[in-house]
């Protein structure tokens, strides 16, 4: 195998399946922290609100979270987790500097970026979805 040629099957899907439940896995512990304050905000941080912006993106961040480990409905959850992460850069980080690297942007960047990935190139063979599409293929016994 050459490092120019594109990897052979079958790990395209698998990698594409491993960074998924990663991401999923990373991006919910955002929302616990957020929702369930586990694992702790940081210090001197006040209690977040469930009905306040914060609160509505770590319910987002929590339960489009999991599906996101465990593949289901991959393509809609991400472009909603996408659009989460444009208005949290834009409203939370832009403002305070051009830079990412000043503003701290950087995750929300890359959070929204890999998820807008999911939305093109689906959740991968290890997924509740490719499991659907392969009973569909099927069809009834």
């Amino acid at each position: 195998m050459s490092i120019f040629e594109p990897a052979p099957s079958p790990w395209p899907g698998r990698m594409l399946s491993v960074l998924r439940i990663v991401m999923g896995l990373v991006f919910v512990t955002t929302g616990t922290m957020k929702v369930f304050n586990v694992p702790p905000l940081p210090a001197g941080m006040p209690p977040i609100l469930l009905t306040s912006q914060m609160g509505i993106g770590g319910l987002l961040e929590v339960v489009g979270g999991t599906l996101i480990i465990i593949g289901l409905f991959t393509r809609p959850v991400s472009f909603v987790l996408a659009g989460e992460m444009a208005v949290a850069y834009f409203q939370f980080h832009f403002p305070q500097s051009f830079w990412p690297q000043v503003n701290m942007g950087i995750p929300a960047i890359l959070d929204c970026f890999i998820f807008l990935y999911f939305v093109a190139a689906g959740a991968g063979v290890w997924s509740v979805d490719a499991m659907i599409a392969r009973s569909r293929v099927r069809g009834p016994h």
